[in-house]
């Protein structure tokens, strides 16, 4: 039996890469845990497809935050791209823009905002906020200036996090891809803050216009509060594992979540998002879109931006045929695969 394309994939980056740049995409706080349980906690979720339904026509665009995209699946943000391929944020940005796919681009990205902009494609800005809220000024203010339509808080990373020991060289670099602060080592000096509340969510909009997405909760007591706060939109997330190990996986959670906030606010996912039925467990539990990070790293890492196109037509093509086998016709209408009696995907 061939290999999943999912670890060939991985396995031609791990070739590719310096040790220590493959160990920081790849690995996970702590034990790796929580990253390792990701992709497995996905592939628990069960469906009940429909039957006599005609799948001929299969309609995956998607509308997130007043835009249009291709598919239910976007670009997360991830540090380091120019250690992956030369290209870094450019390559991913363009392949973005070649694909209508939603670009979520790293406040620590190596590449200059305005050239992301002038791609075309369309993308957002992720926000760490530190110590000293007045260093993200600037930083918000190119973000807007070169066309980021909407910003995403991350919220679960709280202070430094303590990286093992094989990555920590790789820290003096990432300062020196900071291109887009003012003082590169500035923000990374100050540290994340430890004081993050939702008065932040609401200076982020005040200083930007944009609307804002919180990104990295796992509870929906916290999701209702971001609601309440006004944001536009909930990110479930666990960062991918690298945050506190032993975290719940996001396919654990987010029913109870989307049950929460569902209509008050959009929601995404990401964590273990590795394929088509993932993309369908994802909307079907009530994802407006799910995001994919250390899958687009390694295929940018393997084909720079044509590596990428590959990657998300891929999954495209993997979630048309998901939903056509299970009777649906678009990603709203996966919303019923789900039976209503079923357990949690955990």
């Amino acid at each position: 039996m061939d290999e999943p394309w999912q670890v060939a994939l991985e396995a031609s980056a791990r070739e590719k890469l310096p040790p220590a740049v493959y160990r920081y995409f790849a690995d996970g706080a702590g034990q790796g845990i929580t990253t390792a349980e990701a992709h497995e906690a996905w592939s628990r979720t069960r469906f009940a497809p429909h039957v006599l339904r005609d799948v001929r026509e299969i309609e995956l665009s998607t509308t997130l935050l007043g835009m249009t995209y291709r598919a239910p699946v976007g670009l997360a943000p991830t540090s380091l791209q120019r250690l992956a391929h030369p290209d870094g944020e450019l390559a991913m940005a363009r392949a973005a823009a070649a694909t209508r796919t939603l670009l979520c681009v790293s406040s620590n990205a190596g590449t200059r905002f305005e050239e992301i902009g002038d791609t075309g494609a369309s993308w957002w800005l992720q926000l760490y906020v530190p110590d000293d809220r007045t260093l993200v000024e600037p930083l918000l203010e190119d973000a807007v200036r070169a066309g980021a339509s909407a910003v995403v808080v991350t919220v679960d990373a709280a202070g430094t996090r303590v990286r093992a020991d094989a990555v920590e060289p790789l820290d003096e670099v990432s300062a020196r891809y900071r291109v887009n602060h003012a003082d590169p080592a500035a923000p990374g000096a100050a540290g994340h803050a430890f004081d993050l509340g939702v008065h932040d969510l609401d200076r982020v909009a005040r200083l930007t216009g944009l609307p804002v997405v919180v990104k990295g909760v796992l509870r929906p007591d916290d999701a209702r509060r971001c609601a309440d706060a006004g944001v536009a939109a909930v990110w479930v997330s666990n960062h991918g594992g690298r945050q506190l190990d032993r975290s719940v996986a996001t396919a654990d959670v987010f029913g109870s979540v989307a049950q929460e906030v569902g209509d008050a606010v959009e929601l995404y996912v990401d964590g273990g998002i590795r394929g088509g039925l993932d993309l369908v467990a994802a909307v079907a539990r009530g994802a407006d879109t799910a995001f994919v990070g250390r899958l687009a790293l390694f295929a940018l890492a393997v084909g720079g931006e044509a590596g990428v196109v590959e990657l998300l037509d891929r999954l495209r093509d993997e979630l048309q045929d998901s939903l056509r086998r299970a009777g649906c016709v678009s990603p709203a209408d996966a919303r019923g695969l789900v039976p209503a009696d079923a357990p949690p995907a955990g």
